[in-house]
C-alpha cells in the first residue's frame, strides 16, 4: 500500500514537471458507490451485506498539434459481512489501487504506463483472450483488477492497429491462469488487428515465465517448477446481417512435470441478433470449449459450455436481462436474471440466481459475489 502512494506522488510530480498548469488542464474527479444484499437460499440461510467505493480522478492536457498528456488515478474500497442463519460467519475488507496510469497519445500513436486494463478479443461472455483481467458478464458494473504494465498501441491509416507490451509486477493470477507468473521476471506480448470485409481480425501473441509451488501435502517439492509459457490466439468478428465472432487460443507450457498440461486451447464461437419485437430483442449466443493434454491432438480432459443470453428494454428507465449456462461435461446449469432502472446518477439491480453450490465459471475478484446456488441480490450504485 505505501509503494502504490509512491507510485501516485511520482506520478503526480510527472505532470507537475510537464508544465501541466496551464489553463488547457482538465481535471476531473468521479465517485462510484455501490452497496449490495445478496440472500442464498442454503441450508442454513445465508445473507451478505457489502459496500464499494472507487472514486477516480483523472487529469489531461493537450500540448498541441493533437498530442494529449493524461493520467488516472482511482481506488477500490469495499467491505462485506457474512451471516449463517443469525450467526456472523466472517468479513472482509480491502484498500487497493484500482487504476493508475499516465498516458502520451497522438492521433497516431499511443503510450501508457501503469495499473490499468488491458482486455482485447470478439468474444463477449465467455472468452479465450481474457488474459489480463477477469470481467464477468453478469456483473452489473463489470469491475475487474489491472495489471502494471507498458502499453503502446499504433493506429495504421487504414484502421488496422499494432499493440505491444511488456508486463511486470502482477503477482496474482490473470484471466485464466491457474499458476502465477515467476516474480521479477516481466512478460510481453502484442496484437496485430486488422480489418476484412464486413469485419476485423487479429492475431496475438504473449510469453511469460510461470512459477508453479506445489501444495505442500499433496506434491513433492521437486515438483516445483519454473517454466516458459507461450500463447497464441486468433480471432474474429463479423456482421452480415447478423453477428458472428471466433476466438481461438493455443498456450503451451513448457513443463517437465505433466501437473500443468503441456498443451491447452479455448476456443469460442459466438453470434447475436436484435428481433424486432417490442422495443428489440437482443439475443447471444456463445460455445466455449477448453481442452488439454500432453499432446497438441490429444486431450485428455475437456469442459463444454453453452451460454445464452438476452436482454430487452422495457422502457427509457428498465431493463430486464436473462443468462443461462449449460455445461454438458458436468451437467450443470448456470442461470440469473436481472431487473435493473437507471436515473441520471442513481441504477439499481434486482437479480435471481440459481446455480451449482461450486463454481466452473470465472475466477472472481477479491470481494466479489460468486453467484453461488440458489439466491437474490439488490444492489444500489451512485456515480457522482
Amino acid at each position: 500500500m505505501k509503494a502504490s502512494w509512491i507510485h501516485i506522488a511520482v506520478f503526480y510530480q510527472l505532470f507537475l514537471s510537464a508544465g501541466i498548469t496551464g489553463q488547457k488542464t482538465q481535471l476531473n474527479l468521479k465517485n462510484q458507490v455501490s452497496g449490495w444484499a445478496t440472500a442464498g437460499f442454503s441450508d442454513p440461510f445465508s445473507y451478505q451485506f457489502g459496500m464499494r467505493y472507487i472514486p477516480t480522478l483523472s487529469i489531461a492536457d493537450s500540448l498541441g498539434k493533437n498530442r494529449i498528456l493524461d493520467m488516472e488515478v482511482s481506488g477500490n474500497m469495499w467491505a462485506n459481512a457474512l451471516f449463517a442463519g443469525k450467526n456472523y460467519e466472517n468479513g472482509n475488507a480491502s484498500i487497493t489501487p484500482y487504476r493508475l496510469w499516465i498516458r502520451y497519445a497522438t492521433p497516431r500513436i499511443e503510450f501508457r504506463i501503469g495499473l490499468q486494463k488491458i482486455n482485447f478479443g470478439s468474444a463477449t461472455i465467455l472468452r479465450p483472450l481474457m488474459w489480463f483481467d477477469k470481467m464477468d458478464f453478469r456483473d452489473p458494473l463489470q469491475l475487474t483488477d489491472g495489471v502494471y504494465a507498458f502499453l503502446s498501441r499504433y493506429y495504421f491509416h487504414n484502421n488496422a492497429n499494432i499493440w505491444f507490451w511488456t508486463l511486470y509486477g502482477n503477482e496474482e493470477t490473470k484471466g485464466w491462469e491457474a499458476v502465477p507468473t515467476q516474480k521479477r521476471i516481466p512478460e510481453a506480448g502484442g496484437r496485430f488487428q486488422f480489418l476484412t470485409p464486413r469485419g476485423e481480425a487479429a492475431i496475438t501473441y504473449h510469453f511469460r515465465r510461470a512459477e508453479f509451488m506445489p501444495p505442500s501435502d499433496t506434491l513433492p517439492e521437486s515438483y516445483f517448477a519454473q517454466y516458459p509459457e507461450n500463447r497464441i490466439g486468433i480471432d474474429g468478428r463479423w456482421d452480415i446481417g447478423v453477428g458472428l465472432w471466433f476466438e481461438y487460443v493455443v498456450k503451451y507450457n513448457d513443463m517437465a512435470h505433466e501437473v500443468i498440461p503441456k498443451w491447452e486451447t479455448y476456443l469460442n464461437l459466438g453470434t447475436d441478433y436484435t428481433f424486432p419485437i417490442g422495443n428489440g430483442l437482443n439475443m447471444t449466443a456463445e460455445y466455449f470449449r477448453y481442452g488439454a493434454g500432453a499432446e497438441f491432438t490429444g486431450e485428455r480432459q475437456h469442459n463444454n459450455f453453452l451460454v445464452v443470453a438476452a436482454n430487452y428494454p422495457l422502457g427509457i428507465l428498465n431493463n430486464i436481462s436473462a443468462v443461462v449456462y449449460y455445461s454438458p461435461d458436468l451437467q450443470d446449469w448456470y442461470r440469473i436474471i436481472s431487473l435493473q432502472r437507471r436515473y441520471d446518477y442513481w441504477s439499481f439491480y434486482l437479480m435471481t440466481f440459481w446455480n451449482p453450490d461450486r463454481f466452473a465459471l470465472y475466477k472472481a475478484e477479491n470481494g466479489r459475489n460468486l453467484f453461488a446456488g440458489k439466491g437474490l441480490q439488490f444492489m444500489a450504485v451512485v456515480n457522482l
